[in-house]
C-alpha cells in the first residue's frame, strides 16, 4: 500500500535530496563532459572543466543500417519514425538524448528517440555492447543512480520508465507514469525516482483553452527498491493555490537544493522558474524572467512547448542557472532572492548542467552546434567550444586516463 499524508511527506523530504556531486575519478580514470549531438548521432567528449578542450568524438549510430531496415519493414514503427522526424525532430531525425558512462568508463550509454532504444557503446572500439528497445516507439531523458550502477530511461509513447542495469542492460523494473515521461531524477541516497510527465507537446493546440488535450501531467515518484507509486503530485492545484492558473503543470528540466527540500523547475510556455517545498507540499516562489523582444509569443512556435528548457545548480546551492531557449539567453539566478544576473547571450540553449569543478554552467547552444560555459560566480561567458549538429543533454562521466576515441565505424 502506498504511504500517505504527511508521514511520506516528511520521508519524501529527508530523502529527496540533490543527486551528490560527481565523485573524483579513480586514477585509472579521467573526468570528462558529453555532449549529444542530436542530429547528427555523435557525442563529443571534451574536458569537464577549465578550458573544457575538445578530446574526440563517438559514433552513438553504428548500427544505423540494421535500425532503418527495422523500422522501415514495418509501418507502425515507420509511421512514429516519420512522427518523430516531422515533430519533436523539427524536420531532423532525434538519435541521441541522453548519455551516461558505466562506473569503470569501458562504456557509454545513450537514449536514442527516433530508433527507440538505449544502448551501451564500446569506448574503446565503438561497437554496440547492448541493446535495449523501449516500450512504445521513442526513448526519452534518462538518470543515472548515485552509486552509477542503474540507469533509468523514459518511453514516452508508453508512459513507461525502464529500469535497467547500466552494466548489462538488463531491466530491473519499470513503473507507469502520467502522460509523456519526460524528466528523471534520482534521490541523493538512490531510494526513490522523480518522473515528471509533460503530457502532449507536439500539437499546435497551446492556447490555454486547449490545455485538457495536453493529458496528465504528473511526477511520479517511486521506489527503487520496489517500483511501486509511493506519491503521484499534480502541480495543477499546487500552482492554482498560488495563484497562477496561467502556468502550466507540465514540468521541464527540474533539480533538487543540495538539502533536498526545495524543487526548482520549468514548465511549459513560461519564461522563469518555480519553486515547490517538499516538506509543505507548496508552491513557494515563481520568478519570472525576461523577455526577449524578438521572441513571439505565439506559443505555437515554441519548440515542443518548452519557451526555457535547462536548469542547473552551483553545488553549495546559491546560484541557479537558467537556459532560456525561445528567448535566446542564459542566466545565473541568485537563489536566495532570484534576481537574474547577466543575460548571457545564446542560440536556443537547450540544457544546463555544472562543470566537474562546479565552478561553471555548462549550456548547449543548439541552434549554433557548440557549448559555452558561464561562471557561477560572475554570471559571464567563460569558454564556448563547437560541437556536432543540434547538441542538447550534456553530461559529465568517465573515461580511461589514456582514451582515444574509437576509429569512425
Amino acid at each position: 500500500m502506498a504511504l500517505k499524508s504527511s508521514a511520506l511527506i516528511a520521508l519524501v523530504a529527508a530523502l529527496a535530496a540533490a543527486p551528490l556531486p560527481a565523485a573524483a575519478a579513480p586514477p585509472s580514470l579521467r573526468e570528462v563532459m558529453f555532449v549529444g549531438n542530436n542530429w547528427e548521432g555523435t557525442v563529443d567528449v571534451i574536458g569537464s572543466s577549465g578550458s573544457y578542450g575538445k578530446l574526440g568524438r563517438i559514433n552513438v549510430i553504428p548500427d544505423k543500417d540494421t535500425r532503418l531496415w527495422e523500422i522501415y519493414l514495418n509501418p507502425v514503427k515507420l509511421a512514429y519514425f516519420l512522427g518523430i522526424r516531422s515533430g519533436p525532430g523539427e524536420g531532423h531525425d532525434q538519435l541521441v538524448d541522453d548519455m551516461y558512462t558505466t562506473p569503470d568508463g569501458t562504456a557509454l550509454v545513450a537514449s536514442r528517440p527516433s530508433f527507440a532504444d538505449v544502448v551501451s557503446i564500446n569506448l574503446r572500439t565503438g561497437a554496440v555492447n547492448w541493446r535495449f528497445a523501449v516500450s512504445g516507439y521513442r526513448a526519452d531523458h534518462m538518470a543515472v543512480s548515485p552509486d552509477g550502477a542503474r540507469v533509468a530511461v523514459s518511453a514516452s509513447t508508453s508512459n513507461t520508465v525502464h529500469v535497467l542495469d547500466i552494466a548489462t542492460g538488463r531491466q530491473l523494473g519499470s513503473f507507469a507514469t502520467g502522460d509523456k515521461p519526460h524528466e528523471n531524477i534520482f534521490t541523493g541516497d538512490g531510494r526513490y525516482l522523480w518522473n515528471m510527465s509533460i503530457g502532449e507537446v507536439n500539437t499546435d493546440l497551446d492556447d490555454p483553452i486547449w490545455d485538457w488535450t495536453k493529458g496528465n501531467r504528473r511526477i511520479t515518484v517511486v521506489d527503487t527498491t520496489t517500483f511501486q507509486t509511493v506519491r503521484t503530485i499534480d502541480m495543477r492545484a499546487r500552482l492554482d493555490a498560488f495563484g497562477r492558473s496561467d502556468l502550466s503543470n507540465a514540468i521541464r528540466p527540474a533539480v533538487f537544493s543540495p538539502d533536498g527540500t526545495k524543487l526548482y523547475f520549468q514548465v511549459s510556455f513560461f519564461n522563469g522558474l518555480v519553486e515547490y517545498d517538499v516538506a509543505t507540499d507548496r508552491i513557494t516562489r515563481v520568478k519570472t524572467l525576461p523577455k526577449n523582444p524578438a521572441t513571439s509569443d505565439d506559443r505555437t512556435t515554441f519548440v515542443n512547448d518548452s519557451r526555457h528548457h535547462g536548469l542547473s545548480m552551483s553545488p553549495d546551492g546559491s546560484r541557479l542557472c537558467v537556459a532560456g531557449t525561445m528567448d535566446d539567453y542564459a542566466t545565473v539566478v541568485n537563489r536566495s532572492t532570484l534576481q537574474e544576473g547577466e543575460l548571457v547571450p545564446a542560440a536556443k540553449p537547450y540544457w544546463a548542467t555544472v562543470s566537474g569543478d562546479g565552478l561553471d554552467c555548462v549550456i548547449s547552444e543548439s541552434a549554433a552546434d557548440q557549448v559555452t560555459a558561464i561562471s557561477f560566480a560572475t554570471g559571464r561567458r567563460v569558454a564556448t567550444v563547437p560541437v556536432g549538429d543540434h547538441p542538447q543533454r550534456v553530461r559529465i562521466g568517465h573515461v580511461p586516463q589514456d582514451w582515444a576515441p574509437p576509429t569512425a565505424r
